[in-house]
């Protein structure tokens, strides 16, 4: 059955940290002219004097914000994932990671659903690189209940965090109420025959994946982990002991991403067989979401047809056929 559809989380984004600023005087955001993009003018309208447009200059607006937190404040990166991780990457690991710098980068745009703004705007490495950075907390939350509940807990968390966000129309997982629990994996739907593991907004796809597999007999157990750093090494052991079997799905390079930190915790703790479905060492192309979906293997008919694919066969399947 396909989830009901919610809001964009550009658009959770700028009412959630326009609510949170109404009891916490410590937040500013910064914006790199781009807050209609982002929704940051939410916050601009209701705040004119705690946001700052930075323009077009992100590494700039990193190391300010650095200094802001210094200072006491607590400020929320606006912009791109491309301009918020890629460009500024220097001030990001000497200026906040290596500081422990209370800076909040709230990436946006982040995956392959930029709404056809090119493939430069494409961001599919963001997991890989924010994840190798000591110090540096990444979260990548299923759905606008989720990302609320994880904005709320970053204002608490004193030190840096990524949160990953995309720009569409976004499946709901969640009803409202739902509880993030940081560093803790979610079992989203039981099955005993594969576990399936995913982040972010690909996590509804594959719960609509697990049902399509149902209708196979196939039983899927679906694992959402939304902290993909500090990874819930006793979670992913207990989902892989489940099946014995497990396949990653991320809409997200596989090199480094959420298939190769679930594959890294189990070699070490549990060695059991892990598939990963994400982007393959390529550049994507420009297309509509629909299109990207089924191009790349992550709609939920894809993945259901890949993970029988992969059930079937002794051997990895890399190919999106």
């Amino acid at each position: 059955m396909t989830r009901p559809w919610g809001k964009q989380l550009r658009v959770v984004f700028g009412e959630t940290v326009t609510e949170l600023a109404a009891r916490d005087p410590r937040i500013v955001v910064l914006d790199g002219d781009l807050g209609s993009s982002t929704q940051a003018r939410i916050f601009e309208d209701a705040y004119p004097d705690r946001y700052y447009q930075m323009g077009i200059a992100e590494q700039n607006m990193l190391g300010v914000a650095a200094g802001m937190a210094k200072v006491g404040l607590v400020p929320f990166i606006s912009t791109f994932v491309a301009f918020a991780l890629h460009r500024p990457l220097d001030q990001i690991r000497v200026l906040i990671a290596q500081t422990g710098a209370n800076v909040k980068i709230t990436a946006g745009y982040c995956g392959l659903f930029t709404g056809k703004a090119g493939k430069t705007h494409q961001i599919v490495d963001d997991i890989s690189i924010a994840r190798a950075m000591p110090g540096m907390v990444v979260i990548s939350p299923a759905d606008e209940v989720e990302t609320k509940a994880v904005m709320a807990w970053s204002l608490d968390y004193d030190g840096p965090v990524f949160i990953r966000l995309v720009r569409d129309d976004t499946q709901t997982l969640f009803e409202p109420g739902h509880k993030f629990k940081f560093g803790q994996v979610k079992v989203v739907r039981e099955g005993s025959d594969v576990t399936l593991i995913s982040t972010g907004t690909q996590t509804p796809r594959v719960v609509d994946a697990a049902d399509i597999l149902a209708t196979v007999d196939i039983d899927a157990h679906v694992v959402h982990m939304p902290t993909i750093k500090p990874i819930d090494v006793g979670g992913v052991v207990q989902a892989a002991e489940r099946t014995g079997r497990v396949v990653t799905i991320e809409e997200h390079s596989v090199i480094g991403g959420l298939g190769g930190a679930v594959a890294e915790t189990l070699s070490e703790y549990r060695p059991t067989r892990v598939d990963r479905i994400g982007l393959q060492d390529i550049y994507t192309e420009a297309a509509t979401d629909e299109e990207l979906l089924d191009m790349y293997c992550l709609s939920a008919e894809r993945v259901a047809q890949r993970v029988q694919k992969l059930l079937a066969s002794d051997v990895p399947v890399t190919s999106c056929e």
